[in-house]
């Protein structure tokens, strides 16, 4: 020490009269413990700029020659004697040496400052063991009756899904039993989502409560901070607002408290960028809702592959305990949250929700007699064609803005060529994928027994015709039911790289628009002999495709 640290005139003066026990017990600061507390005591009590600490430390601290300051004490496993000796000398640790090769436990005596210390400790972390709790209190949560409105048509009134999602956490805000317990959070753009309104309502959380003029004072939804708002903005920090989410959604487990948090981000922004969090969320039995907003590969269009989700779907689909809806209609989105609160919050499933809603503005009908539990499996018939048709017949499936080109798609059909169409909502390819894989597995299991249908086989049991899906997102997503249609099926999707254009413009150029789907209906149609296959050219020369046209993922 003397010769290594202490090696200019000035230092070797600092020491001169200290001894070699003195100058050893000069501990690098990392491992002291006084010079630590020291170090944060100051940097605590300076005023007026930042203070960094500098804690030097050694690899190994206290291994002697077995490991100190050597990268091989990343493997060091095991200690000899000679070592634990060492170890043993260099912090005074009261063990004989006849026990050394026990390696006993240090023990304090009872009574002891040490003892207490540890054990006030321990009673504040909850207990010796670490421990989860599996339930909480139970909510009461509204019956499907409490989101009548939603249910309904809004006639003439053109709004989005994301306009039926938070007029939606709007009235649950309002609930006496759940209003507190929203934890409402969002990175980034609130006024994307239609949320201003929540500002002056609920408050943006900040623990120092509003430190400055916001830009938009002048307005009456101004951006309001208070030490007891109830939405948390991160910014535009994605990473935080998830660690935000998983945090209230694991509070009936950590504190015994159920919160339920909403986050909503850009789709795009979602499972891609905090993909690992959400795995980690399932695997920690999160319980809350994720939204991902602007959803779909053709629905935000001005900045192309930036904010061009086509996957968020496939990638949510591989968490097991994710629950995941592609929703069209605000109906869909009341019996999906409704149903959502009931799992998680009264009856305490360890699942969560990922839900895609979507900007684009129309009219939203009522919703369909009976249709919410068939709407919660996955699947329902929206729309029957006409029951006494004798002509060709088709089969339509469709999720989110897509689902309304099917519904075009199949007016084309009938008014141009002749062709029924049923019209099929799968608000989720997801949950009709694991319940055929369910399905699959227990018949696998009773070979004797009379085989079970599946879901989508039990709706299409009593249709005809070819089956043709349409979605928004990369054709994988609507593959996943493929082993459970009982006949031939065609799927369409994004596959490729975002544009930026219009949004009919792009519907044409990934090939999902109602043409598209449409002329494949046709070709399904005649593949099957039902038609002549100059039908469908007569129809793409109608509604002008170019069989030229590059595919869109290698375009």
């Amino acid at each position: 020490m003397r010769e290594h640290f202490f090696n200019t005139p000035e230092l070797k003066e600092l020491v001169a009269d200290w001894s070699d026990e003195e100058i050893w017990n000069l501990n690098r600061g990392g491992h002291d413990p006084h010079k630590v507390y020291a170090g944060y005591h100051a940097a605590v009590h300076h005023k007026g700029q930042p203070t960094v600490i500098l804690a030097k430390t050694i690899k190994g601290y206290g291994m002697g020659e077995a490991g100190e300051a050597q990268n091989i004490t990343h493997q060091q496993k095991k200690l000899h004697t000679a070592d634990i000796r060492h170890f043993r000398d260099r912090f005074n640790i009261p063990v004989p040496d006849d026990k050394l090769e026990e390696v006993p436990f240090l023990t304090f005596p009872e009574g002891s400052k040490e003892l207490e210390y540890m054990r006030a400790r321990r009673v504040e972390l909850g207990g010796y063991l670490p421990s989860r709790r599996r339930k909480a209190d139970a909510l009461v949560v509204p019956p499907l009756s409490a989101y009548e409105r939603f249910l309904k048509s809004t006639e003439d009134r053109e709004i989005s899904t994301t306009m039926a999602f938070v007029q939606i956490l709007q009235m649950l805000v309002r609930d006496k039993n759940l209003g507190k317990r929203i934890v409402p959070i969002v990175p980034d753009e609130s006024r994307t989502f239609g949320m201003e309104g929540m500002f002056r309502q609920l408050g943006i959380w900040n623990q120092l409560g509003q430190l400055y003029t916001p830009e938009d004072k002048d307005q009456l939804m101004f951006y309001r901070e208070d030490k007891s708002g109830q939405i948390l903005q991160e910014g535009i920090n994605e990473a935080g607002a998830m660690c935000d989410w998983m945090a209230a959604a694991t509070s009936y487990s950590t504190h015994g408290v159920q919160m339920i948090p909403f986050y909503i981000f850009y789709s795009m922004f979602g499972f891609q960028r905090v993909g690992d969090l959400a795995w980690a969320a399932g695997d920690m039995r999160c319980r809350g809702f994720l939204l991902g907003g602007t959803a779909g590969r053709t629905t935000l269009n001005g900045e192309g592959l930036q904010h061009e989700d086509g996957h968020s779907h496939v990638l949510s689909s591989v968490i097991p305990n994710c629950i995941s809806y592609d929703p069209t209609f605000g109906y869909e989105v009341a019996v999906i949250i409704q149903d959502g609160l009931r799992r998680m919050c009264a009856e305490q499933e360890d699942v969560y929700y990922y839900l895609t809603v979507m900007n684009e503005n129309y009219q939203h009908p009522a919703m369909p007699e009976n249709a919410a539990p068939s709407i919660l499996k996955g699947m329902y018939l929206f729309r029957a064609g006409e029951k006494k048709a004798k002509g060709p017949r088709v089969q339509l499936l469709g999720s989110g803005t897509i689902f309304r080109e099917a519904i075009a798609a199949a007016d084309l059909l009938k008014k141009d060529w002749g062709v029924d169409a049923d019209l099929w909502s799968c608000p989720s390819f997801t949950e009709l994928a694991r319940d055929g894989n369910a399905v699959a597995r227990g018949n696998f299991l009773h070979p004797t027994a009379k085989p079970e249908p599946s879901f989508v086989e039990k709706c299409l049991a009593d249709t005809q015709g070819p089956v043709i899906a349409a979605t928004d997102y990369i054709r994988t997503f609507a593959e996943q039911i493929r082993p459970f249609v009982p006949r031939r099926y065609v799927v369409l999707g994004t596959d490729g790289f975002g544009r930026s254009d219009t949004r009919e413009k792009l519907r044409h150029f990934f090939e999902v628009d109602r043409n598209w789907i449409a002329i494949t209906a046709l070709k399904a149609l005649a593949d099957e002999g039902t038609i002549p296959a100059a039908k469908v050219a007569e129809a793409m020369k109608k509604y002008g495709l170019d069989p030229a046209k590059p595919a869109p993922w290698t375009a």
